[in-house]
């Protein structure tokens, strides 16, 4: 089987999936009646026309990258998160806790210590059901799941309770929320009179240092090496359950330092709702861009448009916001759809025979009407 044959199988079945795709989308807009052109046009085009408007895509672009960086060295180390809204809002709850102790030191010291309590925050949440599936072989399904639960509602109890901003007791409201955060936790921002802020380099950077660590290292193919083929790993000498559980560690800490990066260039204190579902919409993204540094950047920034574009239909077009979740739902059927068929070597040797085939035939076809021209 020929490298062009390959190449060529892939892209055409990609191409027919995003085909697929935006034909199920379009089915589902007119069964609710909405104008599938210029529902598609407004959620593309519309987030671009403007700096401002194109800041925002961004925005949303930062918390998706680092959170699908984790999801993806978690699924390939074999283990599947789903647990990062929880590990997200941890993170935001021990970066705040860290803020509020700490006010008065200066930024150098504070700002990197801010990010790196989100990092624990989110990472200590992850190792929970990475010991269970390691130790006790609980599915992460489940446990990373029912964890989001506990950690929304201990993220409301810190924000009802302890962390309460007093100002909200003082004047009887009691918005649960924090109290805004000292200065020197805030991330610079990019442009003037948009919310883009540093934390965009900093989920580049991050992107660059885990390709350089899953495939540039020993420590990082031991990892994908136990993800791939675990039972081969162990009888290469490669403790399974230990890079198991480093993993989702790995992967929450991202999720966590999301939520610190986004209370630090946007928020600047702990509200309700700021998780913002990015830790699910992150799986699509994740497995949209393959698994892989240079596929999550640009898939991030496509579900950014999503969001952006989703918000943008309601006002123009008149068309539910979640109707986005319903997009991403489509996709992952998609996604998994193509995983499996470009994933599966007999069906690829079954076309490949197929094209020599056909490939013969043509050739026939045409020596038989040379042949005859001759005459």
């Amino acid at each position: 089987m020929s490298k062009e044959f390959k190449i060529l199988y892939q892209a055409g079945i990609v191409t027919l999936a995003i085909l697929a795709a935006m034909l199920m989308g379009a089915a589902v807009l007119l069964a609710i009646g909405a104008d599938v052109m210029k529902v598609y046009a407004v959620i593309l085009t519309e987030p671009l026309k403007n700096i401002s408007l194109i800041s925002e895509v961004l925005l949303r672009t930062i918390p998706l990258t680092i959170i699908a960086l984790g999801i993806a060295v978690a699924y390939r180390s074999g283990i599947i998160n789903i647990g990062a809204e929880g590990q997200m809002a941890m993170g935001i709850i021990s970066a705040t806790a860290i803020a509020l102790a700490l006010p008065d030191l200066p930024k150098p010291a504070l700002l990197p210590l801010f990010l790196l309590g989100g990092c624990i925050g989110g990472a200590c949440w992850g190792f929970i059901p990475g010991f269970l599936k390691a130790r006790l072989g609980v599915s992460e399904l489940l446990s990373t799941v029912m964890l989001n639960y506990i950690a929304a509602q201990f993220y409301t109890f810190c924000l009802r309770g302890p962390m309460l901003d007093p100002a909200e007791l003082t004047m009887g409201s009691g918005t649960p929320q924090s109290m805004r955060l000292t200065r020197n936790i805030w991330l610079t921002r990019l442009i003037p009179g948009t919310r883009l802020h540093t934390g965009l380099f900093i989920a580049l950077v991050l992107a660059a240092l885990i390709f350089l660590f899953l495939w540039k290292t020993s420590f990082g193919y031991k990892m994908r090496a136990a993800g791939a083929q675990a039972r081969a790993a162990k009888y290469g000498g490669i403790n399974v359950t230990v890079y198991l559980i480093i993993s989702i560690c790995i992967s929450g800490a991202f999720a966590g330092l999301a939520g610190a990066v986004e209370i630090a260039g946007v928020h600047r204190r702990a509200i309700e709702g700021i998780t913002g579902g990015y830790g699910f919409s992150a799986i699509v993204v994740a497995l949209f861009g393959g698994l892989h540094p240079a596929g999550i950047i640009p898939a991030a920034f496509f579900f950014g448009l999503l969001l952006v574009g989703a918000d943008m239909t309601q006002r123009m077009v008149g068309v539910p916001a979640n109707m986005v979740q319903v997009l991403q739902g489509i996709i992952i059927l998609v996604i998994v759809a193509t995983k499996m068929i470009i994933g599966n070597p007999y069906l690829m040797e079954r076309n490949w025979r197929r094209h020599q085939n056909l490939r013969r035939r043509f050739q026939a076809l045409a020596g038989k009407k040379e042949k005859e021209a001759l005459k």
